[in-house]
Order: C-alpha cells, then sequence, then structure tokens
C-alpha cells in the first residue's frame, strides 16, 4: 500500500533532497505543506513530490527560483504556464547560448596567447609579457 502522506524526512528522501531544501522552498513560497498533524508535524501529499521534482529539472536548466515561482503560480491555466514556461526556457536558452560565445572567444584568444608563447624563437619576452609590462609602466 502506498503511502498518501509524508512528514518532511519521508518527502526528502523521496525527492532526493535535504529537510533545509524543503524548509527553503517553504519559505520562499515554492512549496507549501498539505496539512498539519495533530502534533504540528508538516504532512505533505504526492503533489508535494511533483512539485519538487519541477523545481529540482526547472534548476537544472538554469531557471531562477523567482521563475521557478511564477511558473508554480497557482492562479495560472495550464495554457498560460505552457506559455510562460516557454517564454522562461527560450530566455535561458538564449543566455546560453550567449555564454558558449564568450567561451569560445576567451578560448580562441588563450589558444592565440599560448601560441605566441611557444612561437617565440629568440630571447625576447613573449608578446603577451611585453604588453603587460607596458601595461604596469
Amino acid at each position: 500500500m502506498q503511502e498518501t502522506t509524508f512528514r518532511i524526512g519521508r518527502l526528502a528522501k523521496i525527492a532526493g533532497v535535504s529537510i533545509d531544501t524543503i524548509r527553503f522552498y517553504e519559505r520562499e513560497g515554492l512549496l507549501a505543506p498539505c496539512a498539519r498533524r495533530a502534533s504540528g508535524y508538516r504532512e505533505y501529499d504526492q503533489r508535494a513530490v511533483h512539485t519538487l521534482d519541477f523545481i529540482r529539472q526547472a534548476k537544472a536548466l538554469g531557471l531562477s527560483l523567482k521563475a521557478i515561482h511564477g511558473l508554480l503560480g497557482r492562479h495560472m491555466d495550464p495554457e498560460a504556464k505552457r506559455a510562460a514556461l516557454h517564454e522562461a526556457v527560450s530566455a535561458r536558452l538564449h543566455w546560453t547560448l550567449g555564454q558558449i560565445d564568450e567561451m569560445v572567444r576567451t578560448r580562441d584568444e588563450l589558444m592565440r596567447v599560448i601560441g605566441t608563447c611557444v612561437h617565440v624563437s629568440d630571447s625576447r619576452p613573449a608578446p603577451i609579457l611585453t604588453a603587460f609590462f607596458q601595461l604596469q609602466a
């Protein structure tokens, strides 16, 4: 028989996150306990597992907690949620492509500098060192 509700420790184990992470998400408004037991312990249902899984996947895509919070909005219809998800993921893709372009430029410049250091055949300092020392003057 499958449990219908979980205490925080069990939820953490099922979702693969720490108890502190669950509490943090609660403070940030990303996750709400479904109820409190008479003992005062938080009680969660299967929706919390799904919510934590969504948060984990969205974070893996690089979405901010603010964006995730917006996507978890309870007042949005499914079509609006799809559009919001598309917009958030598209923005993250655009940012990632920019980062890749910047890293390729950095790689190319590093390779160029390495090439100038290796191919100096006389006792003169490598051009990069000459430029550095000119900056220091």
